[in-house]
């Protein structure tokens, strides 16, 4: 009898393998995969070998894991989105079979796949992602390369807390049989710099595919944004307008967020990485939302900052108006060939201007005080995406503009502006003599989030039985 449940087992996972429907169609297309590679080969210096892992699995509680989130390098890379995989590109033709790149992957298990979904297989790798040479991860130990033929091996940090299944061909083992193969007995920094400027050069130029799933990604998340400025009250919870966002993503074909959503009402909103969100009741306070989607990979990271009750006290406003300039100076500076660290510093000097002309501070320098952190950080496949941040202004990056005033309770300034937290954030597209706000569609006037505050949300209408 069990024999005979396990054959059924098999024969219905791969009946749901080769029976999947109904699966996005905008996901980046392996033709943009391979020409990521391309690029990336093409700025390895000669005589070179670069190796790629996976990133582990994590565990949630006991035995049950996070759900898991490729490695972007490797998914930028391959399109492969399960752990447990190696990517090898050689700078030239290796072998009588005249091939340059190499893809390990997780072996197909029917068993396995009852219970924790389906895997690509070697087949499905070829078929579904474009590589001719792949391999299970099993056979890494056996393949024969020599690395030390290679006048460098590039790679990433080799990390040092995972987990051993001893299998010798998890990702702990597969790093093991890499380390031994290649002669590496601690990590060469050389080497780990050289994979980090080649993907920092890469990826902080956004291709057309790219963009197009930067530009879907942000729209959903300024319409989250959007409609809990309609359903916000001073009766709503901190949890509940995160939960507002995390259902207009998923309405809309987002995995998720791409990050710990920053949902925080008076005081928690001048905590600046805030994530409990569990404040009961966000009152007649400012509510400042940082939250984003994460589409097929790529990230949004929009911030609002509303008032509960729809409408802006005059040292709420005043502290608002700062932070608006301070994006609106940026904003026209955002062009190619403007150094990026000058972003942060016309972000900083508005924003010690504006301080001073309210009294809140006397010297510019204590701006940093309530203004602790940089303007702009570059966005895509992570929130705080790779990038070359001493560089200049390229066509086709995307960064933030974030400027933002904490003031906590027990500052040295009047009471009157304790617990006043703003950050405006948006997403901008840099073109060669202008750019593109891409989240522009949320509103940022403090005169149209109030005009915004006055309509009806669909979830202003939504009734749940009381527990």
């Amino acid at each position: 009898m069990k024999r005979l449940l396990l054959f059924f087992a098999i024969l219905l996972t791969f009946s749901q393998i080769h029976s999947q429907e109904n699966l996005p169609t905008d996901y980046l297309s392996k033709k943009f995969h391979k020409g990521r590679r391309e690029a990336f080969r093409a700025l390895m210096p000669a005589n070179s070998v670069a190796v790629v892992f996976s990133y582990p699995e994590r565990v949630f509680s006991k035995d049950i894991n996070y759900n898991y989130h490729a490695n972007p390098d490797m998914y930028y890379l391959t399109g492969y989105k399960e752990p447990d995989a190696v990517l090898v590109l050689f700078k030239e033709e290796q072998g009588t079979e005249k091939y340059n790149e190499i893809l390990f992957v997780r072996e197909r298990n029917a068993s396995r796949e009852t219970w924790t979904g389906r895997r690509l297989g070697v087949e499905g790798a070829k078929s579904k992602l474009g590589f001719t040479t792949v391999y299970n991860g099993k056979d890494f130990n056996a393949f024969a390369i020599d690395f030390s033929k290679f006048d460098k091996v590039i790679y990433d940090k080799i990390p040092t807390d995972l987990e051993n299944d001893k299998s010798g061909f998890d990702l702990f083992g597969l790093l093991e049989t890499f380390k031994t193969k290649a002669g590496i007995k601690q990590n060469d920094i050389t080497s780990i710099d050289l994979f980090t400027n080649i993907t920092n050069s890469l990826r902080e130029i956004k291709t057309p595919e790219e963009l197009d799933l930067m530009r879907k990604t942000v729209k959903l998340s300024c319409i989250a944004h959007n409609e809990v400025m309609k359903a916000v009250g001073p009766d709503m919870s901190e949890n509940e307008a995160d939960g507002i966002h995390a259902y207009v993503h998923r309405h809309y074909g987002a995995e998720g967020e791409g990050y710990p959503p920053i949902v925080g009402a008076g005081a928690n909103g001048c905590i600046l990485h805030y994530g409990e969100n569990n404040s009961t009741k966000i009152d007649n306070q400012l509510l400042l939302m940082d939250v984003g989607s994460e589409y097929h990979g790529y990230s949004a990271d929009v911030t609002r900052t509303i008032p509960a009750n729809g409408k802006f006290t005059e040292e709420q406003k005043a502290i608002y108006q700062i932070v608006y300039e301070a994006q609106e100076e940026v904003f026209k500076i955002c062009k190619e060939g403007t150094p990026i660290q000058d972003l942060n510093k016309k972000a900083a000097e508005i924003v010690a201007a504006g301080l001073i002309k309210l009294g809140i501070i006397t010297n510019p320098k204590e701006a940093r005080i309530y203004y602790p952190h940089g303007c702009s950080h570059f966005l895509g496949l992570d929130v705080h995406d790779k990038g070359n941040y001493m560089g200049n202004l390229k066509e086709n990056m995307i960064l933030t503009v974030e400027p933002g005033i904490y003031i906590p309770a027990n500052s040295k300034c009047d009471k009157k502006w304790w617990n006043i937290g703003v950050r405006i954030e948006d997403d901008i597209l840099i073109k060669k003599d202008s750019y593109e706000n891409l989240s522009a569609e949320s509103p940022r006037k403090w005169q149209d989030v109030e005009a915004l505050s006055k309509q009806k949300s669909t979830f202003n209408e939504m009734k749940f039985p009381k527990i």
